[in-house]
């Protein structure tokens, strides 16, 4: 970077073939995971690990720091490390249930296994589904704001929603050309956003004036809040399990992975927000909401900042979109031709490749012109920690099988409930509309599995 250059940021350039190396196993695995059976015992415990970073590296980063900002102040750090450790249980139920259930399902498998076939684990799955959803209009809400920060800001605000629901689109398309073609694509795009996000943070660090850093006020429930807003970042940490199935030794290499995967990302997270608070003030944050990591690069390196950021923005929410919608709609769909995920998800929106996307879709696409990036962010993050909640308490009932101890598994059952209950306040006080939709979204998930297994007799 032009007139900041560093000694250590000389010495990350001479890492990156290494990163691009660690980088590419990506899409070996991404063509492996988009079958819905894999045979073959050949994920190795690098090529795990690497999905996991992808799964969780990158959208929710670019998207929500202001949001969450806006609750913790300076102490995004803090938050994003909290977060951390809360994910850490969820990963534990995670990871013994992936090693004693391995199968390409992955959570959705789960739930079968700890509450049995039926209108719970159904109604569950269907609620997993739109929690996907949710995620992914996040991301395009995400792709939007940034596409409108590049061309300085002149799409009107329904000429942002319209960008959003065009990406959609195109993933979708993207989706159907084969995994081939996405793999490579995913490979490329999250190779340059590590790299640029590690410069980023190595630069920033050593460019902002530290003397005159001031920490802000603080209090718990604002950290909390911020917490349970940054949680959706860590949320891709179950893509890891979807290749159970597929390694020599899963009981021992499943939780390495995913343990080296959340912390590398962990401190990937407190880097890049530790030289964004450096950078920026708390005025300019809230003012570059949606799109704070490029206007703090630009303070690094001008334009070229600006612009590698902010194509590494597009680049992570474009390739988390794509693969979220494939996870929605496609990473199931063998268990649903067995009637075990869920019998309405099986018997309407699973059928087909294209009847899934489609429907996928058209739903991503009406979260987006209804709710705001900020609102459709929190919505993300309270739904994966309803589902991890969830997924822990069953696997209490089935503990004996996958010999987890028993206090790791109430401990996440415990902070994800507590996390949810804190930004579902909040959410209530400043956007009540999306937190009755959410509720809404739940109840109807199981009424309509039990309006299918038992009125339909399906």
């Amino acid at each position: 970077l032009p007139g900041h250059q560093t000694l250590l940021t000389r010495h990350i350039w001479g890492l990156i073939g290494q990163l691009q190396a660690f980088v590419t196993s990506i899409s070996v695995n991404s063509q492996l995971l988009k079958k819905s059976h894999v045979d073959s015992k050949n994920i190795s415990l690098f090529s795990a690990t690497a999905l996991g970073i992808g799964g969780m590296m990158g959208a929710g980063l670019f998207s929500l720091l202001g949001t969450a900002s806006a609750h913790a102040g300076t102490h995004i750090p803090l938050a994003f490390l909290i977060g951390a450790i809360a994910a850490s249980f969820s990963v534990y139920s995670y990871a013994k249930l992936g090693a004693t259930f391995p199968s390409s399902g992955g959570a959705a498998t789960f739930t079968v296994m700890c509450f049995g076939p039926g209108i719970i684990s159904g109604g569950l799955n269907i609620f997993q589904y739109i929690a996907y959803l949710i995620a992914a209009a996040l991301y395009a809400a995400g792709f939007s704001e940034y596409a409108s920060t590049m061309i300085s800001g002149s799409l009107s605000p329904m000429g942002v929603k319209a960008v959003g629901a065009a990406i959609v689109i195109f993933c979708a398309g993207i989706n159907l050309l084969g995994t081939k073609i996405v793999g490579r694509a995913e490979t490329l795009a999250i190779g340059f956003v590590t790299i640029a996000l590690l410069l980023f943070s190595v630069d920033g660090i050593h460019t902002a004036n530290i003397s005159q850093f001031s920490m802000s006020s603080w209090s718990v429930n604002g950290i909390a809040i911020a917490t349970g807003i940054l949680y959706i970042n860590y949320q891709g940490f179950g893509v890891v399990t979807n290749s159970s199935n597929a390694m020599q030794n899963p009981q021992r290499e499943l939780p390495v992975a995913m343990f080296t995967a959340l912390a590398l990302v962990t401190i990937a997270y407190i880097l890049v927000s530790t030289a964004t608070v450096l950078l920026l003030s708390q005025n300019q944050i809230a003012q570059f909401n949606g799109h704070v990591l490029a206007d703090a690069a630009q303070i690094v390196a001008g334009k070229l900042g600006f612009l590698v950021i902010g194509i590494s923005a597009l680049l992570a929410c474009a390739a988390a979109l794509n693969a979220t919608i494939f996870a929605a709609s496609n990473i199931a769909a063998d268990m649903a031709t067995k009637n075990s995920i869920s019998k309405t998800l099986g018997s309407t929106v699973l059928k087909t490749q294209i009847r899934a996307l489609s429907i996928s879709s058209l739903i991503v696409i009406a979260l987006v012109l209804i709710f705001p990036l900020d609102v459709v962010g929190k919505m993300a993050s309270l739904a994966f920690l309803l589902v991890y909640a969830a997924i822990s308490y069953g696997h209490i009932q089935v503990r004996n099988q996958t010999n987890a101890k028993l206090w790791p598994l109430w401990s996440a059952i415990i902070i994800n409930l507590g996390l949810f209950a804190t930004l579902f306040i909040n959410v209530l006080q400043t956007a009540s509309g999306s937190a009755i939709a959410l509720m809404l979204a739940l109840a109807g998930s199981f009424g309509l599995e039990a309006f299918f297994r038992k009125f339909l007799h399906r």
